[in-house]
C-alpha cells in the first residue's frame, strides 16, 4: 500500500535560479545536489517543516532529459509565460510573509485577499511556476 509522496518535480527554466529562489529567498533546505557522471543535475529541496518531502527542481532542457525540440520548445513557453508549476504554500501569517518576500523582490501577482478557503496570495518563482500562499 502507497502511505505517502516522498518526492514531486518541478520544471524549471534555470536550476541556478531556482537554487537561490528556493533555498535563499524561501528558507527551503537543500536535500540533495548532485550532477550525475552523465551532467544531469538532481537538485532538491524540502519545506522547513516538511523535511520528508523532496521537491526536485528539474530542467527540462537538459539533454539527458531525451524530449524531442517539440517538448522542449513547449517546456520554453510553459516557463517563460510563469504558467507551470501551480501550488500551494503555507504559512502561518499570510500577511507577514507577503512583506516579507515583497522586501525580498518576490514578485507577486495579487496581494493577499480574503477567500472562502482563507487569506491568498499569488506569487512567482521566476523560473516559471507561480504558487497560491495561504
Amino acid at each position: 500500500m502507497i502511505t505517502k509522496v516522498s518526492h514531486t518535480s518541478l520544471f524549471v527554466s534555470d536550476q541556478g535560479k531556482a537554487y537561490d529562489f528556493y533555498a535563499t529567498t524561501l528558507s527551503f533546505k537543500v536535500h540533495t545536489d548532485v550532477t550525475m557522471e552523465n551532467g544531469f543535475r538532481w537538485l532538491t529541496v524540502t519545506p522547513p517543516d516538511q523535511p520528508d518531502l523532496e521537491i526536485a527542481l528539474i530542467s527540462p532542457f537538459d539533454g539527458r532529459m531525451k524530449y524531442d525540440d517539440e517538448v522542449k520548445n513547449a517546456f520554453k513557453i510553459l516557463l517563460d509565460k510563469g504558467a507551470m508549476g501551480a501550488g500551494v504554500l503555507d504559512t502561518p501569517d499570510c500577511g507577514a510573509t507577503y512583506e516579507e518576500l515583497k522586501a525580498k523582490g518576490v514578485v507577486f501577482k495579487s496581494a493577499p485577499k480574503e477567500q472562502f478557503y482563507g487569506i491568498e496570495a499569488i506569487l512567482t518563482d521566476g523560473v516559471g511556476n507561480w504558487f497560491s500562499k495561504t
